[in-house]
């Protein structure tokens, strides 16, 4: 059993607020994480060219843009902040 996989075995990934948090670019296994994959599985599809949502290779590296995330569940991105309001 993986070390980040509750007690029974059953990992229910990512709640809204959890994804919310997520950085803009999320890496690879976070983004695996929230879509119930496990870190071989998330690189295999991403390799694949099969991971659910739009990968981004930087570098040796793969990154999930946030708001491929927040569409693949429907949830709506934050709107950003009126600078001129917050002064």
């Amino acid at each position: 059993m993986a070390k980040n996989t509750p007690p029974g075995g059953v990992d229910k990934g990512m709640s809204e607020e959890e994804i919310r948090a997520l950085p803009v670019g999320v890496p690879l296994v976070a983004a695996g994480r929230a879509l119930l994959m496990g870190r071989t599985k998330s690189h295999a599809l991403a390799r694949a060219g099969q991971f659910p949502v739009k990968v981004l290779q930087v570098g040796n590296r793969y990154i999930v843009p946030k708001i491929e995330l927040l569409r693949y569940f429907g949830l709506e991105p934050e709107q950003p902040r009126d600078l001129e309001a917050a002064s």
